[in-house]
């Protein structure tokens, strides 16, 4: 079913680690306009922080320029929504002015509070108990919501999805009792697709935004990339690989994980979009090369004589946690283009395996499968990919999360459930079919890896097991 939304677009708002950008997108999957602001970031060790302030500098940028190319230059904005990186959080005052730097999802030095709840040094909450600790004061908020205060003129709610990393509880919908100790300073939550209020003046002239325009309650940026992707009914999985890879998929349900290893967003109909994020990608390929050059030269190394656990950091937190666990390459690449060749496929061996962990664990599998991110420009990497999985997969012609957040305006303003608007505004370009001759070339060196992680004491030996099992079967089977 189609909505209506004749001279109608929604802006989708994406804050990146390295970029802001902005998408205007009409009802039927046009982009109007684009948009992008570059971000610095401070790195130093385990440190890694952003100024929050660029953040909002940059979304005026960006926003400018995606309004300002509109075509055609008088559709209305019936909306627009905003993502952040999920983990990435800081300190406000009541006003919701920043009081801290942006701790950045990849920043690493919250250890002790992340064992001391239970939890990854990649979530928000040890990062936030670590704020508290060495600021003393301050409320905690995520990344978009200093977006969102300046974009309506006052503090708002956070979302869910992005709160679900500080210890929210999405199924009872509150914060549990043990983060007593943050009580008076956690922001108040509502779900995806919420109204939070209207562009601001104020705001309107800084980003060139009309006055009025709805603001919806965005998501992660890995959920605004499977919105994006279009893999929103149950059973279908979005692979966004980018310099680290996750998956995100679509359940009627929570899908249940004791190593909490899996997580569950809430999606805005109360349906459960489970994921998770490993530490492989293409952070682990070699720079200072042609990339394309590379993929052609690659070709010719299909397996390759090296076997690669791709880490882009010591650590992995999906298809296993293992916080000890660091990159690794069996035998000697006989060549630059070899070596290429074993990163690429090491990544997808990883891919293989999170959809076998999802398997082992009860999730469906069995809807379409989509590849979004920046490794999806590769026509050879995505062929790659299908043919390791042994599975079509699907390429839409837009891969940004910001395309995510158009979708997600326009299901918060429209009120159409988000899948069918989904289906309307994301365009599939191609899909890509694997090639069952080479499917077979693969099976031997992504058996060796599973029995390499298990040797390693990382990957649990059921689950292992449970690999090797489904070798034998139709990849994509139930």
């Amino acid at each position: 079913m189609m909505f209506e939304g004749a001279g109608e677009a929604w802006l989708g708002i994406d804050l990146g680690t390295q970029s802001v950008r902005a998408l205007l997108v009409t009802a039927d999957g046009t982009v109007l306009g684009a948009g992008a602001a570059p971000l610095a970031g401070h790195r130093d060790g385990v440190r890694h922080e952003q100024d929050p302030g660029e953040w909002w500098e940059a979304v005026c940028r960006a926003s400018r320029a995606a309004l300002a190319g509109r075509e055609p230059p008088g559709a209305r904005i019936a909306g627009l929504a905003v993502c952040g990186t999920s983990g990435t959080v800081l300190l406000t005052d009541p006003q919701g002015q920043p009081l801290t730097p942006g701790l950045m999802y990849d920043d690493g030095r919250a250890v002790a509070e992340a064992a001391r709840v239970g939890m990854q040094t990649s979530w928000a909450l040890p990062k936030a108990l670590w704020l508290r600790e060495a600021y003393g004061r301050g409320r905690v908020t995520h990344q978009p919501d200093v977006v969102t205060a300046r974009l309506t003129g006052g503090v708002v709610p956070t979302d869910s999805s992005h709160a679900l990393k500080t210890g929210y509880d999405p199924e009872a919908e509150a914060w549990p009792p043990p983060l007593a100790e943050l009580d008076a300073v956690l922001p108040d939550v509502v779900r995806p697709g919420t109204r939070l209020g209207e562009v601001c003046r104020t705001a309107a002239e800084a980003t060139g935004i009309p006055a009025g325009t709805p603001v919806i309650a965005g998501m992660t940026d890995g959920c605004a990339a499977q919105i994006a992707s279009g893999a929103l009914r149950f059973g279908a999985w979005n692979s966004v690989l980018g310099t680290t890879l996750v998956l995100k998929g679509a359940s009627a349900k929570p899908v249940r994980d004791d190593a909490g290893v899996v997580y569950n967003h809430r999606a805005p109909d109360g349906s459960w979009l489970p994921g998770g994020a490993s530490s492989v990608g293409a952070g682990a390929l070699p720079t200072g090369v042609d990339p394309a050059s590379m993929d052609l030269r690659a070709a010719a190394f299909e397996p390759s004589g090296a076997l690669t656990y791709p880490l882009t950091s010591p650590g992995e937190r999906f298809p296993f946690l293992a916080p000890d666990a660091t990159a690794f390459t069996l035998g000697t690449p006989s060549c630059e283009a070899d070596r290429w060749a074993a990163v690429l496929q090491g990544v997808a061996f990883t891919e293989r395996l999170c959809l076998d962990y999802l398997h082992h664990l009860g999730a469906g599998i069995d809807g379409p499968l989509t590849f979004t991110g920046g490794a999806a420009r590769s026509a050879y990497w995505n062929q790659l990919r299908a043919d390791v999985l042994g599975r079509p997969a699907r390429v839409p012609e837009q891969i940004e999360p910001a395309l995510g957040m158009a979708v997600l305006a326009a299901h918060g303003t429209t009120g159409l459930p988000l899948a069918e608007a989904a289906e309307n505004m994301v365009r599939i370009r191609m899909v890509v079919e694997p090639r069952p001759a080479r499917t077979a070339l693969f099976t031997d060196p992504y058996a060796r890896l599973v029995t390499e992680l298990e040797s390693r004491g990382w990957l649990p030996t059921p689950v292992a097991a449970h690999a090797r099992t489904r070798l034998n079967l139709d990849t994509d089977a139930p």
